[in-house]
């Protein structure tokens, strides 16, 4: 996959090649792949207590849920795959510049964003040190190694302003999302995008 090789039929059939990378990264035969993905979502809501201070959030999602984070979010985003295509539309129509993929998860986001003509660069951002690596294979399969950047947090990526902003689905996990929108909004400009 390269720049010029995005579309969305390529995420309705593979999310991206999101099984072959899964099955990679760790270490897994295809059956058990299968049925770690069958027990993702109910494993990782086991493990999600609620009601985080910004402190147990971070050490929630850096030390605790490991890699069944990324397979919770793998099942979900390959049984969701509508849901997911409509948020791709929208990256495809507005995504412009400098992007921040922010909680990005398993980096489909990321990965469609860096695919982009109108991007110049994504920085993904995640908690999580599995999730990051295991982006990172992917940037790395994909030939996108280049486009995306990886960092543990926003102040990590260096940049002052962003074109584009990425955060879904993560606001409503974070124990004040109105402080995380202030934030984005002193790294956008009057012309950029947040979806």
């Amino acid at each position: 996959m390269n720049r010029s090789s995005f579309d969305l039929e390529e995420f309705a059939r593979s999310g991206f090649h999101l099984r072959t990378h899964l099955l990679e990264y760790l270490h897994l035969a295809s059956d058990e792949l299968d049925s770690y993905l069958s027990s993702g979502l109910k494993d990782m809501a086991a493990l999600h207590p609620g009601g985080f201070s910004a402190d147990q959030l971070t050490g929630f999602y850096e030390s605790k849920v490991g890699t069944a984070h990324i397979l919770e979010l793998a099942a979900w985003h390959l049984g969701s795959v509508e849901y997911i295509l409509d948020t791709l539309k929208l990256q495809k129509m507005f995504a412009h510049g400098k992007v921040l993929d922010f909680g990005g998860g398993i980096g489909t986001h990321a990965i469609a964003a860096a695919s982009l003509p109108k991007v110049e660069h994504v920085c993904f951002v995640d908690l999580n040190p599995q999730n990051r690596e295991f982006v990172q294979l992917r940037a790395n399969k994909l030939g996108l190694s280049e486009m995306i950047s990886i960092h543990r947090d926003l102040d990590s990526t260096g940049e002052d302003k962003f074109d584009t902003i990425i955060c879904l689905d993560v606001l409503e996990h974070l124990p004040n999302p109105s402080k995380q929108l202030v934030i984005f909004l002193e790294r956008m400009t009057k012309s950029s995008v947040a979806l």
